[in-house]
């Protein structure tokens, strides 16, 4: 599992370690760290010249250890400093560049663009976790000057994105590399600013945040045999969970199908469906194992292809079972036309899976505005719109897009970042909700449940055909070896 830190939790961290923090041991452990990762880049790329922009903070201090270090290793070494008197550790840390064979640069210097623009790789030590988003206004001529090609390692963060997650802003530093100390910041694991740390590393300077509350929450391949709900030999259909279905409708036909389908294959005991003529006759085709009509569930999926406004023959019926497993006190995932019988709050556990479009649209309705949410304002800040609908809801809200959030009102974000480009094809989001539905019927409480569909969800379309365009109904068939290769793993 990886876990990230809020700036607040990482300072105190670091204070709980004062002996290591005045005597600048965490420093030095840091500068190591950057110093081993830049000066490996290097030999990587055949590059000879970097150049660090060294801000007023602790950051730049960091950086200019680092430029130290990687002068003594032969490189040809250059500090751009905003003020290397801001503080005695600065002070300290520009004579031993220069004892080293470092050139140390004040920012007003006329060589000190040229060494910019002449890097081959840029050290960004601008500001750290405790700057405010946007560049200060002093580095924003340094940072035009970097070079196309030049390759950009951010220390700790990108100056100026906003550490805590939100907007990536185009006044602040697009890392192709960070290195960070720790354990990630949000900045680092959330969307959109994940994309401006590029690559990340993260260095151990011996921090101890096993009692700490992360901020944000990624579950890996190794966590799967931990939180799958595995069958044990005593175990039955029903008591391995059963779960409704309440999907498609005469126009959106398939998405009943592939929801069912993605159920039984993740391994759901039994599967109730609910639906019109038209999909219930290739649910029975398709999906064999499913039993017809309501009866007793452990959890509903209700909504994928479902038409709220259909007036075809049994939609009224349809409609009625989507409506009675919302009034239940049952754990319920509510997907695509289902979002639309959201009014206002549900105290039962209740998973959200709306995309951008949808989850703007369900703001705009359950807020009573007149002006329009767009889509385009949710992709923009994620997770802010995720939190406001879970807020609005009581619900825990699982945000579908290249990068997925799963969160609730408040508490760790939890982000997931495991399927390929082609997996954002029609049906895919049928399939997670069936898989989603499965893990809410196996006893998971709808983070987790969401959380893990989404991993394995990733898993399985990379499974189905590696590198390559993958058909949803594909990615239903491959979930079943694709757990069990999890669970063997």
């Amino acid at each position: 599992m990886i876990t990230g830190y809020s700036a607040p939790t990482i300072r105190a961290a670091e204070a709980a370690l004062p002996e290591l923090l005045e005597s600048g041991e965490l420093m030095q452990r840091a500068a190591r760290g950057i110093a081993r990762v830049t000066a490996g880049r290097m030999r990587e790329r055949g590059a000879r010249t970097v150049t660090a922009l060294v801000g007023p903070g602790n950051n730049g201090a960091d950086a200019l250890y680092a430029i130290a270090r990687l002068a003594k290793r032969g490189f040809e070494a250059t500090a751009v400093c905003i003020d290397t008197t801001a503080s005695q550790v600065q002070t300290d840390a520009a004579e031993l560049a220069r004892q080293r064979g470092a050139t140390v640069l004040a920012a007003d210097s006329r060589e000190a663009l040229t060494a910019i623009s002449r890097a081959e790789v840029v050290l960004d030590g601008i500001t750290g976790i405790g700057g405010r988003p946007g560049l200060p206004p002093f580095a924003r001529p340094w940072v035009d000057a970097i070079r196309d090609r030049a390759w950009v390692i951010s220390v700790d963060t990108p100056s100026g994105q906003p550490v805590e997650g939100g907007d990536a802003l185009a006044d602040a530093v697009f890392a192709d590399e960070t290195v960070t100390f720790g354990a990630p910041k949000p900045v680092h694991l959330l969307p959109p600013t994940e994309a401006a740390c590029g690559v990340l590393t993260v260095i151990d300077i011996g921090l101890d945040l096993t009692e700490a509350t992360p901020a944000v929450v990624r579950i890996t391949p190794d966590d799967v045999p931990l939180l799958w709900p595995v069958p044990g030999h005593d175990e039955d259909k029903y008591s391995r969970g059963v779960l409704g279905i309440v999907a498609g409708g005469e126009q959106y036909t398939g998405a009943a199908v592939l929801t069912t389908t993605a159920a039984v294959t993740a391994g759901v005991g039994m599967v109730r469906y609910v639906g019109t003529q038209t999909p219930t006759a290739l649910v029975r085709a398709a999906v064999p194992e499913a039993v017809h009509g309501e009866g007793r569930v452990q959890a509903w999926v209700v909504g994928p292809g479902l038409d709220t406004t259909s007036t075809s023959p049994g939609a009224d019926a349809q409609l009625a079972a989507a409506r009675a497993a919302l009034d239940s006190d049952l754990p319920v995932l509510v997907d695509a036309g289902g979002l639309e019988l959201i009014t206002g709050r549900r105290e039962a556990p209740t998973l959200l899976t709306p995309h951008a479009g949808e989850c703007a649209r369900m703001i705009t309705r359950l807020r009573q505005r007149s002006t329009e949410l767009t889509r385009e304002e949710v992709e923009g800040s994620p997770l802010e719109h995720a939190r406001m609908l879970a807020g609005l809801t009581g619900a825990t809200v699982l945000l579908k897009g290249a990068t997925t959030l799963v969160v609730d009102a408040d508490g760790p974000v939890h982000v997931q970042d495991d399927a390929p480009a082609w997996l954002a094809t029609a049906g895919s989001g049928d399939v997670l909700a069936g898989l989603a539905g499965a893990l809410l019927a196996g006893g998971l409480e709808p983070a987790e449940a969401g959380s893990l569909a989404a991993l394995v969800h990733g898993r399985a379309a990379h499974d189905a055909n590696p590198g390559g365009p993958v058909r949803a109904l594909a990615v239903a068939h491959a979930l079943a070896p694709t757990v069990a290769a999890l669970l063997r793993s």
